[in-house]
């Protein structure tokens, strides 16, 4: 068996906007395993200031990964915990390499076309005018559950923005989420959230920056609103770590992202302890190509969850790799009759 592996930088269509600032490009790396004239494709999707093997090794930490790829894929895993976007490329390429094509992981209804997944409309931080602009095209585009980052205007203006869709639309037509990215304080976060609460929110995404386990259980317990964990999740390797976090700040939802939280493996575990304790969770994709976000939905489809999910990204870049993945009526689908392209590896 060999391996290797190439960087891919994806360049955005237009500079999106988050509370940590403005992203043009996104840096990816492929990783490509053959085996008796068989070969299987990964996406570890690191994602620079976010995710927690961001590390001037982290080149070199792929490099060993190939030469060592005889290793077997149980063990590689367990020599990379604090790699969690190569843990994920290599489950990608080994399930890649079994598959009955190298784009197939699962065998589900979603790669053979027959059910495409629910999916939320992904609203970019920006002036209030770019943000009206695209949550009027999500809303022509089909989409019935609208998700909004906010952090970076002005709250009086988000919360107006928010209002303006709440005046037209009841919750039960269309389901707003939004997403702070850590933005607020634990001074002023249950103030924001009690205004936050008065459009009939499905749920805000990381009020506070993670690490404040204290501060956040508070919040989960007084919210007036779901509080769903997400960054709060990144570099928790252990499992009894997780167990702990979990359990001590109870949060109403999680957010699994597979290339920051350990991949398939590492996903599996945090559902396991979070239906355990009674918490939902949803899946996300974080800026990966085409090939990672395949894998995400294919996963996403075998695990048989009814939530809308965050696979909406694919569509954001103008270099991505030609793929059968479409996004249509608010649902991300696999379309049997288009052929993926090139592969830059």
């Amino acid at each position: 068996m060999k391996a290797i592996f190439k960087k891919y930088v994806l360049n955005f269509k237009q500079a999106s906007g988050t509370s940590r600032g403005v992203l043009r490009t996104k840096e990816t790396f492929f990783i490509k395993i053959s085996k008796n004239a068989r070969v299987g494709i990964g996406e570890c999707g690191l994602f620079r200031g976010l995710s927690a093997d961001d590390c001037p090794e982290y080149e070199e930490k792929l490099a060993w990964t190939c030469e060592h790829i005889h290793l077997g894929l149980e063990v590689l895993l367990d020599e990379l915990k604090a790699f969690p976007s190569i843990q994920f490329g290599l489950e990608q390429a080994f399930l890649s390499l079994a598959g009955a094509t190298k784009f197939q992981l699962f065998d589900t209804g979603f790669f053979e076309g027959k059910e495409p997944i629910s999916i939320n409309g992904l609203i970019w931080m920006g002036t209030a005018e770019f943000m009206q602009q695209q949550i009027q095209e999500k809303l022509a585009q089909g989409f019935t559950t609208i998700k909004l980052k906010i952090g970076a205007i002005d709250f009086d203006k988000e919360c107006e923005l928010l209002a303006s869709i709440r005046s037209r639309f009841s919750a039960r037509e269309i389901e707003l989420r939004v997403d702070a990215n850590g933005a607020f304080t634990p001074e002023n976060a249950l103030d924001k959230l009690e205004r936050l609460s008065k459009f009939d929110l499905h749920s805000i995404e990381q009020p506070i920056r993670q690490g404040q386990w204290k501060e956040m259980k508070t919040l989960c317990e007084k919210t007036p609103l779901p509080i769903a964990l997400d960054e709060e999740l990144i570099g928790v390797f252990d499992k009894e770590i997780k167990e702990r976090l979990i359990e001590e700040i109870k949060p109403q939802y999680i957010i699994l992202k597979p290339s920051l939280v350990g991949g398939i493996k590492g996903c599996n575990e945090w559902i396991s302890i979070a239906e355990k304790n009674n918490i939902a969770w949803w899946m996300t994709s974080a800026l990966e190509s085409n090939i990672g976000l395949n894998a995400i939905a294919q996963y996403t489809s075998f695990l048989k969850t009814n939530m809308p999910q965050g696979l909406g990204t694919g569509g954001l870049f103008t270099n991505n790799v030609e793929s059968p993945l479409y996004v249509k009526n608010g649902n991300i689908g696999y379309d049997t009759n288009k052929k993926w392209g090139q592969i830059y590896i």
